[in-house]
């Protein structure tokens, strides 16, 4: 049994860094390792971790005095593991998401991930981008992430009278790339050719107000509904009743949420210009868009909307995609060597 530290910046719900600390945090604790979880931003802490409750300087202090009884110590991101102590002979560890590491990163942040022992990264579009921008990471291991579980969405027969897109994801006025833009802009075409159809919206943020009124301004206004935030418990309803997932973002680094749409099966229609292309297999378990092609998302939910045949056969291709490749225990074998190899004497 190791003592590892996990620095993390938050373990609430609803976001896909915090997904990554939980499941990273359990699959340790399943292999025996004891595991102190220092949350950064976070006020209330569980057994076995303290709260910072967003101050920098508690979460150094704790950082320390944890790092300083452990025999590894695991970051969320480059930015939290400046608090790890350069003086401790300790291994150490870095998560690399995406958009944290790709451009305008901090002078200290770069250097925290380049003392790293080893740098955990979620997709191979993630590591090329980075080191594009700042050269080689040799210690860096891809580590493709999954699903908290090993257990499938029940089959579903889908309504097919009045087809809906699905799209869930933050909805950040400072981080606008997922493509909820390029959906609203895209959805007049999509009703011209397929009526019946609507778009559903899915996950709050500051930037909830701004795309309703976009939405509000669309011709197809009608046929959106910008639900806001929804709880886990009503959401399962939203996938239930969707046709189609898309979110044509660019700037996942793997896009947790792709996996989970693949789990229920549904077929995915991502972009080319991120890391879901390592995840979506265009034409296979869905569509990866050319964002910069005019009309090209359009036609692509078209397709879909209009084939339920294509859409049976995709979703199920995507279903076993993800039974093959990312779920929870397919996680396990992939992150865990990479955790105890570096604990070996």
């Amino acid at each position: 049994m190791a003592r590892i530290v996990l620095g993390t910046a938050t373990l609430a719900p609803g976001g896909g860094i915090a997904q990554v600390s939980r499941v990273s945090a359990q699959i340790l604790r399943d292999a025996g390792h004891e595991v102190t979880i220092i949350r950064y931003l976070d006020h209330d802490a569980g057994d076995g971790e303290i709260a910072a409750g967003g101050s920098k300087l508690r979460f150094v202090a704790a950082t320390n005095r944890a790092a300083m009884q452990a025999d590894l110590c695991l970051y969320d991101s480059a930015g939290l593991a400046r608090a790890h102590p350069r003086w401790l002979k300790r291994p150490s560890v870095i998560w690399m998401h995406g958009t944290e590491v790709w451009e305008a990163m901090k002078p200290p942040a770069l250097q925290a991930l380049r003392r790293a022992s080893r740098a955990i990264v979620v997709s191979q579009n993630t590591l090329s981008r980075h080191e594009a921008l700042y050269g080689p990471l040799p210690q860096a291991c891809i580590c493709p992430l999954a699903t908290e579980t090993d257990e499938p969405a029940p089959p579903i027969a889908r309504e097919t009278n009045s087809p809906s897109v699905l799209i869930v994801g933050r909805i950040d006025a400072a981080e606008n790339y997922k493509g909820h833009d390029a959906l609203i802009a895209a959805w007049p075409t999509v009703i011209a050719a397929v009526p019946n159809a609507r778009l559903v919206v899915a996950g709050g943020g500051s930037g909830v107000p701004a795309l309703r009124s976009l939405a509000a301004a669309s011709p197809a206004a009608g046929s959106i509904d910008i639900r806001g935030f929804v709880a886990d418990a009503d959401l399962a309803a939203l996938w239930r009743d969707a046709a189609v997932f898309a979110m044509p973002s660019r700037g996942e680094g793997f896009g947790l949420v792709y996996i989970e749409a693949m789990r229920q099966g549904l077929p995915v229609i991502a972009s080319i210009h991120d890391g879901a292309k390592e995840v979506n297999v265009d034409g296979e378990t869905g569509f990866n868009v050319d964002l910069d092609r005019p009309g090209e998302l359009a036609q692509r939910l078209i397709t879909l909307l209009s084939d339920a045949a294509l859409r049976q056969r995709m979703g199920e291709a995507g279903r076993q995609r993800w039974h093959d490749h990312y779920r929870l225990s397919r996680w396990r074998s992939r992150f865990l060597p990479l955790i105890e190899d570096l604990l070996q004497p």
